[in-house]
């Protein structure tokens, strides 16, 4: 490997200080945005309120694979703007630091992210959704997790009822005198409360992982209709009452996004090579994304930097949209297997790289014509 000149090792450390302000900025934007989408979640009794932080953090390791390659653009985008604006690349320029001195630290820095995007895409990506699903399928497991502490009254999330237990066991799967109250509308208008009293009760869960229910163990039922006279008292050793299921996530409905990479490779599903081609895409990104910054970094000494800020943004954003509808037209069969996703950052870096050579190619001379008399 040749060795860096000081020129090398100060542009590598401004893009890597740039891209690294830039991915906090994202993260931060991107921390929001999940951590309300999440709250909202538990608010509504979809996701238990323990695990919430941890899906989180998971959430956001997964967003990576997207947020480096912008990062690392925007990072290159602001640190040769700056040196523009400074005159510092005019400066290099007339020392003799040509166009091809930052083919050098630009490959550097690409490569440095593509390994790490690629690290992500290939495994660190599917582990942080894998994990965040089992946190949350153990955290529906105990009812401490669900909401329901001793000794306070829970609201059931979708059903208008009310949960007591005055003890629950540590871990979550006992409860004791129990007080459940709840209440429903009829299609003839009339409102009927229900009030159930047991001696204790147990957590289980019936077909999938979510649909979670108390059993009543000895206890009361007391079935009364709102303005009329009868009502009923049933006695019973056992009555199952249905805990408000989260609804279904969307975010959840890529399976193939969970599989392991290796799992992936020998798989014959349209959908499981459709995955697989796009996380072997991802590394591309950033090396693509560095010789389109090149090209687009140029600018004079008192342009501002917002609007190439802005138009790298807005070319980032397209190239991830083609390369999704690439990735759908795998899975449904309408593009061969064979032509992967990554053709689609070809022409990006065909046509940046041709830029940035326009950019500097040697002009030759106007020749002056000749003057009639």
């Amino acid at each position: 490997m040749p060795r860096l000149s000081i020129l090398d090792r100060y542009i590598l450390r401004e893009f890597i200080t740039s891209a690294l302000a830039a991915i906090v900025v994202l993260l931060v934007i991107f921390t929001g945005s999940t951590f309300a989408t999440i709250a909202n979640k538990v608010a509504t009794g979809q996701l238990p309120g323990s695990v919430m932080f941890t899906v989180l953090g998971l959430n956001l390791v997964n967003t990576l694979q997207a947020l480096l390659p912008m990062g690392m653009f925007l990072g290159m985008l602001l640190a040769l703007g700056r040196m523009y604006r400074d005159s510092e690349m005019h400066v290099l320029s007339a020392s003799g630091f040509g166009p091809k001195g930052l083919l050098k630290p630009a490959a550097i820095f690409g490569i440095g992210a593509a390994l790490v995007a690629g690290g992500v895409a290939l495994w660190l990506g599917p582990w942080a959704a894998r994990t965040s699903g089992a946190e949350i399928e153990q955290a529906n497991r105990s009812v401490i997790a669900a909401g329901l502490e001793p000794g306070q009254f829970t609201n059931l999330s979708g059903r208008g009822g009310i949960l007591f237990a005055n003890t629950v066991s540590p871990d979550g799967t006992r409860l004791g005198n129990l007080f459940v109250e709840s209440e429903r509308t009829g299609k003839d208008g009339i409102t009927s409360i229900s009030v159930i009293t047991a001696n204790h009760g147990d957590l289980f869960h019936e077909g999938q992982e979510n649909n979670r229910f108390i059993a009543l163990h000895d206890g009361h039922r007391y079935d009364i209709r709102l303005g009329q006279d009868n009502w009923r008292l049933m006695q019973f050793q056992r009555n199952d009452v249905a805990l408000s299921p989260p609804a279904e996530d969307d975010s959840d409905s890529d399976p193939e996004g969970l599989r392991t990479t290796a799992s992936l490779l020998g798989d014959h599903d349209l959908a499981a090579k459709a995955e697989l081609q796009w996380r072997l895409a991802i590394p591309f990104g950033p090396l693509v994304l560095a010789m389109l910054a090149l090209p687009m970094a140029r600018q004079g000494t008192r342009n501002s930097p917002v609007g190439r800020i802005l138009i790298g943004v807005l070319a980032v954003l397209i190239i991830m949209n083609v390369m999704t509808l690439a990735r759908s037209f795998i899975a449904s069969g309408k593009a061969p297997v064979q032509l992967g996703v990554w053709w689609v950052l070809l022409p990006v870096f065909i046509g940046a790289a041709w830029a940035f050579a326009r950019q500097y190619a040697t002009r030759k001379p106007r020749v002056a014509g000749s003057v009639k008399a």
